[in-house]
C-alpha cells in the first residue's frame, strides 16, 4: 500500500488535477464572452471630475470582500496563503521532488512548516464554526461543504501527526498520502477549485469582486 501511495497513485491524482483544471478553464471560457469595447460619443461630454476619480477606488475598496468583510478576508488571506505554502516548501516534500524529478525548492524549517500547519488546522476550524454560527451561511451550507473543509484539514493533520510520529507511523504516513491525492482530485471537481479558478475570476472576468476590469464577461 505504501508503494502504490508512493508510486501510481501520485500519477493519477497530478493526471486527474491536471486535466480537471484543463476542463474547468475551458468551461468557464465557453460561459464568458470578449468584452465588447463600447465607444460613447464625447461631444458637449466631459470627463469624470477630480473628486469622482477619487472615490471610484474607495467604492471599490467598500465593495470588495475586505471591505464589507475585513475578518474573513483576513482570516481567509493567511489561510490560503499557509495552505500553499506548506505543502509546497515543507522539507520532506522538497527531498521528494529532488529525488524524483531533481527539481529543487526552497525549504521552510520543520517548525515553520508545523506552525503553518496549525494555522490551515486553526482556518478549517474556524470556517466551520462559521458555517454553523452564522445563519446567512449555515443557510447555503450541506453537508458535502463541511466533507470539503474534511477533505482540506485531512492532509495536514496526518502530515503534522506523521512529523512527529504520534500513533503507528508508517499507517499515518500512508493516510498522508492518500489524503493528499484525494484533496488533489477533488480540487477540480468540487468548491475547492476555487483555489485555482479564483485567478481567472479575479483577475479575467469582469465583476464586483474583480481585481481589474477583466478582458471577458459572463455570457448572457
Amino acid at each position: 500500500m505504501f508503494e502504490l501511495a508512493r508510486g501510481p497513485l501520485v500519477w493519477v491524482a497530478a493526471t486527474v488535477f491536471l486535466v480537471g483544471i484543463a476542463l474547468r478553464i475551458v468551461e468557464l471560457f465557453l460561459l464568458t464572452k470578449k468584452r465588447e469595447r463600447i465607444q460613447w460619443p464625447t461631444h458637449g461630454i466631459t470627463t469624470d471630475s477630480r473628486a469622482e476619480r477619487k472615490l471610484k477606488p474607495i467604492l471599490a475598496f467598500r465593495h470588495s470582500l475586505i471591505g464589507k468583510h475585513p475578518v474573513m478576508a483576513i482570516v481567509s488571506g493567511i489561510f490560503h496563503a499557509c495552505l500553499f505554502a506548506a505543502p509546497i516548501f515543507a522539507m520532506g516534500h522538497t527531498l521528494l521532488l529532488r529525488q524524483s524529478w531533481g527539481i529543487s525548492l526552497w525549504s521552510l524549517s520543520s517548525p515553520v512548516v508545523d506552525i503553518l500547519n496549525i494555522i490551515v488546522l486553526l482556518g478549517v476550524l474556524f470556517m466551520l464554526v462559521r458555517r454553523i454560527a452564522v445563519p446567512r451561511v449555515r443557510a447555503v451550507s450541506s453537508v458535502k461543504d463541511l466533507l470539503f473543509l474534511f477533505i482540506v484539514a485531512a492532509p495536514y493533520l496526518t502530515g503534522f501527526l506523521a512529523y512527529h510520529q504520534w500513533f503507528e507511523y508508517r499507517a499515518i504516513l500512508i493516510l498522508h498520502m492518500l489524503a493528499g491525492e484525494l484533496m488533489l482530485m477533488a480540487i477540480p471537481f468540487t468548491r475547492l477549485g476555487h483555489m485555482v479558478i479564483f485567478f481567472f475570476f479575479r483577475g479575467l472576468v469582469g465583476s464586483e469582486h474583480s481585481i481589474v476590469r477583466g478582458s471577458r464577461v459572463w455570457s448572457a
